[in-house]
């Protein structure tokens, strides 16, 4: 006998909202070539993350009908920008509730988030996104959300939602994986074999995304203890959030889920010994990565070039903007040779290169990067040649030869370079560079640190505790008391 036919309506939403930056996520940011999409355009636009994972699963079983419902892909700001606009936020969801409402009876709902999504007047968007999805479709049916595990989410989404999965790997290697599972519980779900029983437990520690690396312990031992409760338990699934403190939202700090089948108190027993784990590993988890002032790291830097471990990555981990100019600064002062910088946002210089109609070959003397806010610094003065101007991936890329053999790429916005191929594809010969200075927090040991590509590893911050920096208590949070939580108060748990 045939299944019964299921439509399932499938939504995005998703940033990583930098409140403290100056510059707001607004609707513009999110409208370009291809977005907003819907229809066939959203369910294929990201084949190798949680979207893609999702269809392929959803359109296994028989009778799944899959609905697109014009959303808005990531802004042109990536990672950025600061807080989304209230216009933004309501003219999207808006759109969103009110096709659903004119799309019939739905059996389930796919929500493709983030997590940490910060919105102007609304304290806890995800969770806002999941309310107004459930009045419109009643409580037959179930909706599903998949997340970063950077999310500052609590119990609030799954008061409206029935399930969430999260990334468990930082790089998120995962993310696929979790879309896949996303689709095959909704569809076990609408057909009655899985009855979600949710327990959600908020553990009070803060910590900055850059020590956040699950490639060592013990994060590693954080993500190995859910997926052996996954193991042992059939049918039951762990999320681990471990929160996004560069988001000023109430609900910031690690975050523990877990779900059962239809058993409560398993679902509760394992969300509690996840985070009292977690807690008694706090000092540990926020000690697990050195990060040095970006003096210290540039003297690393040339220790390691004496004694040939080289290349050498600088991660300057804390520039949220992009603009960031205090590596290229200390290259510039101090004369250094063979370094490859990649890359430096500057959103004006690079309309007025794009004006120009800049080209390979033109001489280049021009102030680079600044400006931002406090955490940029001041502009860096660079002349050179430049060696290739490109279009891509809705940016126009210039590369620079700067100095002795140094070479600098110019781009609009904030650039994680988290691939080799990243580069490669600019032209640019990466091994003949001593030295690669980037902006990534754990992104990029993708590319370079798990290939074993880079002989040396150094995550670095401007001396000041400025925007992204492992010293949260040097930022002015106005909606989380920091006291709250561990290391910055006297915190007692559970």
């Amino acid at each position: 006998m045939p299944a019964k036919p299921i439509r399932i309506a499938v939504l995005q939403f998703v940033h990583e909202t930098v409140t403290f930056l100056a510059n707001d996520t607004t609707l513009d940011d999110f409208v370009y070539k291809g977005s907003p999409a819907k229809g066939e355009a959203l369910l294929s636009w990201d084949p190798q993350s949680y979207m893609g994972g999702f269809v392929k699963v959803a359109r296994e079983y028989d009778g799944v009908e899959l609905v697109g419902v014009e959303s808005p892909l990531w802004p042109k700001t990536g990672t950025g920008s600061g807080w989304i606009t209230t216009e933004a936020y309501k003219t999207f969801l808006d759109k969103m509730i009110a096709e659903l409402k004119a799309g019939g009876k739905w059996n389930g709902v796919y929500l493709s988030l983030h997590g940490a999504m910060g919105v102007r007047g609304v304290a806890k968007p995800e969770a806002d996104i999941a309310r107004r999805v459930r009045e419109v479709v009643g409580r037959e049916a179930f909706i599903v959300g998949t997340f970063d595990p950077h999310g500052n989410e609590d119990e609030e989404f799954l008061r409206h939602a029935d399930m969430a999965f999260t990334v468990k790997y930082f790089p998120h290697y995962d993310s696929h994986l979790q879309g896949e599972r996303a689709a095959r519980m909704l569809v076990r779900a609408i057909r009655g074999d899985y009855k979600p029983a949710t327990f959600t437990v908020k553990v009070p520690i803060i910590s900055p995304t850059v020590v956040q690396w699950t490639g060592a312990s013990p994060w590693m031992d954080l993500v190995q203890r859910a997926l052996t409760w996954e193991s042992r338990e059939p049918d039951v699934y762990v999320n681990v959030f471990f929160s996004f403190p560069f988001a000023d939202v109430p609900d910031v700090g690690m975050t523990i889920q877990a779900m059962s089948n239809g058993k409560p108190d398993l679902a509760r027993r394992v969300a509690d010994d996840m985070a009292t784990w977690a807690w008694r590993q706090r000092e540990a988890l926020l000690g697990s990565t050195k990060v040095y002032t970006i003096p210290e790291g540039i003297k690393l830097a040339r220790e390691a070039m004496a004694r040939g471990a080289t290349p050498v990555v600088l991660a300057d981990h804390s520039d949220r903007s992009g603009s960031a100019t205090w590596i290229l600064k200390e290259v510039v002062d101090q004369d250094l040779t063979g370094v490859l910088i990649v890359t430096i946002a500057d959103t004006p210089l690079n309309d007025t290169l794009k004006a120009r109609g800049v080209k390979a070959g033109d001489a280049f003397d021009m102030d680079v990067g600044g400006l931002a806010d406090e955490s940029a610094g001041q502009p860096v003065r660079i002349k050179g040649t430049v060696l290739k101007a490109v279009e891509g991936y809705g940016q126009l890329w210039v590369v620079v030869e700067f100095g002795r053999g140094n070479v600098l790429v110019l781009s609009r916005y904030l650039t994680q370079v988290t691939e080799l191929a990243h580069i490669t594809a600019l032209g640019i010969d990466v091994a003949a560079f001593k030295v690669i200075a980037i902006k990534s927090r754990v992104h990029f040991r993708r590319g370079f640190d798990d290939s074993g590509f880079a002989k040396t590893i150094l995550l670095v911050e401007p001396v000041e505790p400025f925007l992204g920096t492992v010293r949260l208590d040097g930022l002015p949070y106005k909606n989380v008391d920091l006291k709250k939580y561990y290391p910055y108060g006297e915190v007692s748990f559970p």
